[in-house]
């Protein structure tokens, strides 16, 4: 057991966190504010009531297949759960998207990153910019047309 290289045996203390479950909530966070990092990037979005911070994940299929998705969805989750309790806002849900990089970046620089991104997506300067250039979610038109195009001539 000593020589195990476990994150769980180096004295973090577990924390509870309460995950995203409806794809209302992901959608309502992919509208918010992003930040990108090599192996994820971090959504967030301002919650109407209070309560304690919200987190989701979510890996595509193009970055491998289900063990792959897998292993990056534990690694996502294992340095959220070890920085819930200091960064992660009350009243706020959090979506991390995975990406391919995360399977072989070391694990103390993805958590320098998830740190990194919390406070770029929390700086209060960086959220007021971002609503007056209309970058983030605020779209003003969608970003596809449905139906047809019209034949051009």
């Amino acid at each position: 057991m000593a020589a195990s290289g476990s994150v769980r045996n180096r004295g973090a203390i577990p924390v509870a966190m309460e995950r995203l479950t409806r794809r209302t909530d992901f959608r309502a966070a992919a509208s918010g504010v992003r930040a990108s990092a090599s192996a994820f990037v971090l959504q967030a979005n301002r919650r109407a009531q209070d309560g304690p911070a919200r987190v989701g994940f979510t890996v595509s299929r193009q970055v491998g297949n289900a063990v792959e998705r897998n292993r990056v969805r534990r690694r996502l989750r294992e340095i959220v759960r070890l920085a819930a309790g200091v960064e992660l806002r009350a009243g706020h849900d959090y979506v991390l998207v995975g990406r391919r990089a995360a399977l072989a970046q070391p694990f103390e620089e993805m958590r320098r990153e998830l740190n990194a991104a919390l406070s770029q997506i929390h700086d209060p300067e960086r959220t007021a910019r971002d609503r007056r250039e209309g970058t983030g979610g605020d779209r003003k038109r969608p970003l596809h047309e449905a139906g047809r195009k019209p034949r051009q001539a």
